[in-house]
Formats: structure tokens, sequence, C-alpha cells
């Protein structure tokens, strides 16, 4: 194995130093499209997401460069989300915090949760009290948590990015990205049994795959080791309540997945 010299291993310090600040230290090398490996094990396709990387596993020379996360030195998820809420900071990686958000929105919930849902981006009532579905959209998630047999103190809630954006309007893939490692950062420490994403962008910025919610909705994905299924976002309920029923066909496949109960009723 070649030896870096010390103009590269400088070069990648000061990069690698670089994504920590961002929340990044996890790092990725691109797989080759003609890979055998995965030729010759091929998996279902509803429970494979399109992935575009595999992880690099650090070499000598590679492993001097990447730091350890904050909540690697504490085995207690609830410590571990503090430390990754005080990596984030008052958070200045992209354009939101100049576009008028009023504070920072987390995450919220049972650090031991076996069921997370992922929503889109805080509104204007999360923004206004720092907790992720918290006005009209959260009480029907609230209710729909509840039409499972759960509380909401049961789930662990948040979003794909932590800050409202001007006039609610729909993240720019720039913020997902900027974002999203600390939600990622977040699922490894709960380590849910299933994730529910809410809506178009939550499943297609976890999933990165491009399809309407009619054909992602119905399936089971692998999300680095967890189960993942897709479901309409509670607000989209609000504006179309015909979409009830088949949000509950959804969460009743989460809850048998859970060994929850499923009553013969089906909720409205």
């Amino acid at each position: 194995m070649a030896t870096l010299s010390p103009e590269l291993r400088k070069a990648l310090a000061d990069r690698v130093r670089y994504y920590n600040e961002l929340g990044i230290y996890d790092f990725y090398r691109r797989e080759s499209l003609a890979s055998p490996s995965i030729e010759a094990n091929p998996e279902p396709v509803e429970m494979r997401p399109k992935a575009k990387t595999v992880v690099l596993s650090p070499s000598a020379d590679e492993s001097l460069f990447i730091a350890p996360r904050p909540e690697a030195a504490t085995t207690d998820p609830l410590e571990a989300l503090r430390l990754i809420r005080e990596d984030l900071g008052d958070c200045t990686r992209c354009v939101l915090h100049k576009q008028g958000r009023k504070q920072i929105v987390f995450g919220v919930g049972n650090p031991n949760a076996d069921l997370m849902f992922i929503g889109e981006a805080p509104g204007a009532d999360e923004d206004q009290q720092g907790e992720p579905f918290v006005g009209r959209a959260g009480q029907l998630l609230n209710n729909m948590i509840k039409a499972m047999g759960l509380r909401r103190e049961d789930v662990y809630i948040a979003n794909i990015i932590k800050c409202r954006p001007p006039g609610n309007r729909t993240p720019e893939r720039e913020e997902c990205e900027t974002c999203s490692p600390f939600l990622m950062r977040q699922i490894a420490v709960i380590q849910p049994k299933v994730i529910v994403a809410l809506g178009a962008v939550a499943a297609k910025t976890l999933l990165a795959i491009s399809a309407p919610m009619a054909e992602l909705r119905g399936h089971w994905y692998d999300f680095r080791g967890t189960k993942l299924a897709v479901t309409y976002h509670p607000a989209f309920l609000l504006r179309d309540p015909r979409q009830k029923k088949e949000t509950w066909k959804d969460l009743q496949m989460v809850m048998k997945e859970l060994g929850l109960p499923v009553p013969a009723k089906s909720a409205e």
C-alpha cells in the first residue's frame, strides 16, 4: 500500500476537518457500476434504495484523519443525542439561518424508540416552539400514532432539515444535503426498528429515489439495516383527507412489522 505524501496527508486532514465541522463523520467511496458483488447477490427491488455509495473502510493512513463522532464517547442514547445537538450548535451551515428561522428544531421523543417518523421541515408553529409536528399537521400525526396504539412519547420524531424554510417552501436539495448528516447521526443513535418517511421530500432524500408517492408507498425499503416505509405527510392529508385510508394501510403494515395489534376497524 502506497504511503501518502506529507502534502496529501495535510490536504486530507484539512478536508476531513472541514467535513467534521459540517457534522459529517462518515466517508464513502463511489462503487463501480459493474460491481460483481452486487450482481452476484441481487436483492428485491422494493427492499433496496438506489444507493450511490458504499462505506469506505479506512486504511492505516486514512484512519489518521477520521475523527470520532462526539456521541461515540457515550453509550447512553439520551446523552448521545444531546452531544449531537451540541455539535449542531446555532447552525449557520446553509442559507436558512439568514432567511427568518427563529430556532433550530432538532427532534423529540424516546431515544430508545422502535419507531421513528421523519418529516420534511419545520413549519411556523414548530419554528416558534422548537419542536417538530406541533401544529395542525402535528395534531393529526398524534392521532395517527394513537391509532397505532402508541403515544407520542413512545416514538421519535424529526425532520430532514431542522430550520423552517421561508414561507414553508419545499427544502432545496443543498439544504437537505447539508442538514441530513445530523439526522443520520440521530438515526444511528436511536436505532429504530422501523422508520416512516412522511411525504415525498423525506422519502426521496432518505432513499435517493425519485418516484411518485404512489410508487414509493406499500413497500419495505432497507435503510442502513433498518426497515423503512413511506406514507403521506400529515399536512398533505389535511389538504386531501381522502388519502387517510391509504395512510392507514401504510401504518397497519408498520404495526404488523412491530408486532402491534391491528384493530379490525379502519382509523379515520
